[in-house]
């Protein structure tokens, strides 16, 4: 299905889109990609969404990227006597190993792991950042505190430690069982949680074993210190700004979207920006201008997608949900202003052949009459390296392998289209120019660029450009091989 933009839209698919009718308006409304959070429903209600999805490309025979994402581990307090006790500000309180119900003065923190880690003048932050402690004294088993920012502590609210990398794996028990459940049912992406360094990010590569790409989620700020080596041993990045948000000052978090963006792009991996996107059209059918600019930004940033969470996922109006970042997406690429911003912000990289061939494929398509560049991919690189250059025409990755056609539905601006295996690079151009004809981004009078590894059927192997008619008996009557 051919998009009117470059950005993609993930969509979180939960109660309120699970049904066939509804993921399908999803997708027709302008869902690239789905995503299966894995924090929420069973396995059996998640692998019906998976099947509904992959029936529903079947019909279209277009290629829908399927996102699964892990819930990482959870640092929770215990349980409450009275249920919940009010702090405040100034006052002392305990957390301990002691199995014993908490009251006014302690709470049971059953992770001693975090002990291990916590240093006087740490701060622990209680329920999303509403309560604030600040650790005075710690200890084997038990860490004496300051209410900084008073306010209700009730059963089991979250705790995140914003100052220190803990020495929890990034995976849970239950991350390994959904991530082996979620490769087995053949999802495209595997996004991680709690990720704080490129060492969590090799080991869930290493069980994944190539089944599926490798997303890491920036929601920590010991992964933003770390960024370039989690970029570099990521496939894709996801930043996470609702839990940047509560473990970093909020002013911080604009400018460590926009670095990451540009980090990306740079490294050629897509990178999402997610959370509370259109939050308020959970409940609103429309929302508010304030989350239109936010959206908006990301778009001008050159993110490769933005993402629905709840607004999808159990909102009253996901359909219209999606239907908005469309609307909102085509306005700003129509916008002058957006070309400009992106050719500014593009980073020359000339390391390889490769990296030559799609940045000539790039001012070719802009210094003349060409209508779309054509890229013939493996594994996927050289669709995403012609996607980093950001070109003004449209992008169509061709590949015979249908996951790496799916993986490419989260890449900027990519159509891919399904080929069969080639052997010689005329078979290349003139599928390709068929696929421009076909899917309305050429007539028989234009021309395309189409760039290929010759010999085919080899990752990484980038080395020929062609400038070729759409008309393909101009094809064959120039290059009669």
């Amino acid at each position: 299905m051919r998009r009117m933009r470059n950005v993609k839209i993930v969509a979180t698919l939960g109660p309120a889109s699970s049904d066939r009718e509804t993921i399908r308006a999803l997708h027709a409304a302008g869902a690239d990609v789905f995503r299966l959070n894995m924090s929420h429903g069973t396995h059996d209600e998640i692998a019906a969404r998976h099947a509904i999805i992959r029936a529903l490309e079947a019909d279209l025979d277009s290629p829908i990227g399927v996102l699964a994402d892990l819930q990482g581990p959870k640092l929770r307090v215990g349980t409450f006597a009275s249920g919940a006790v009010e702090l405040e500000e100034g006052a002392r309180f305990r957390l301990d190993l002691d199995e014993a119900e908490g009251d006014s003065h302690r709470v049971r923190l059953p992770h001693p792991e975090i002990f291990a880690a916590l240093e006087p003048g740490a701060e622990l932050l209680v329920d999303d950042g509403k309560v604030r402690l600040r650790v005075e004294d710690c200890g084997d088993g038990f860490a004496e505190c300051t209410v900084v920012t008073g306010g209700t502590i009730s059963n089991r609210k979250g705790v995140n430690v914003p100052d220190v990398v803990l020495p929890v794996a990034a995976l849970s028990d239950k991350d390994r069982e959904d991530l082996e459940f979620a490769c087995a049912l053949g999802v495209d992406w595997i996004a991680l949680s709690f990720v704080q360094r490129p060492e969590d990010v090799e080991e869930a590569r290493a069980l994944v074993d190539g089944r599926a790409a490798v997303l890491s989620k920036i929601e920590k700020p010991t992964a933003v210190r770390r960024i370039d080596e989690i970029i570099a041993a990521s496939d894709g990045i996801m930043v996470a700004r609702g839990d940047l948000g509560v473990e970093l000052p909020v002013q911080n978090v604009p400018p460590i979207q926009k670095r990451i963006v540009r980090k990306c792009r740079a490294a050629a991996k897509p990178v999402i920006v997610a959370t509370q996107m259109l939050e308020s059209m959970i409940e609103s059918p429309m929302p508010t201008r304030a989350e239109v600019s936010d959206v908006a930004t990301a778009i001008y940033e050159g993110a490769d997608a933005i993402m629905l969470s709840a607004e999808s996922a159990a909102g009253q109006y996901p359909v219209e949900a999606v239907t908005t970042m469309d609307a909102v997406a085509r306005e700003v690429e129509d916008d002058p202003t957006y070309t400009e911003i992106l050719e500014a912000s593009r980073v020359a990289k000339r390391e390889s052949v490769a990296d030559g061939i799609v940045a000539a494929a790039r001012e070719i398509a802009e210094t003349t009459e060409i209508k779309a560049i054509a890229c013939f991919t493996q594994s996927g690189t050289t669709a995403a390296l012609v996607a980093r250059e950001r070109p003004r025409v449209p992008i169509i990755a061709m590949t015979n392998l249908r996951g790496t056609a799916r993986r490419l539905a989260l890449t900027w601006g990519t159509h891919c289209v399904m080929t069969g295996e080639l052997t010689r690079f005329k078979q290349a151009v003139v599928n390709a120019a068929r696929a421009a004809r076909v899917e309305g981004y050429a007539t028989e009078d234009d021309q395309i660029v189409v760039t290929a590894g010759v010999p085919f059927n080899i990752p990484g192997t980038t080395n020929i450009l062609r400038v070729a008619p759409c008309d393909e008996r101009l094809i064959w009557a120039t290059d009669p091989e």
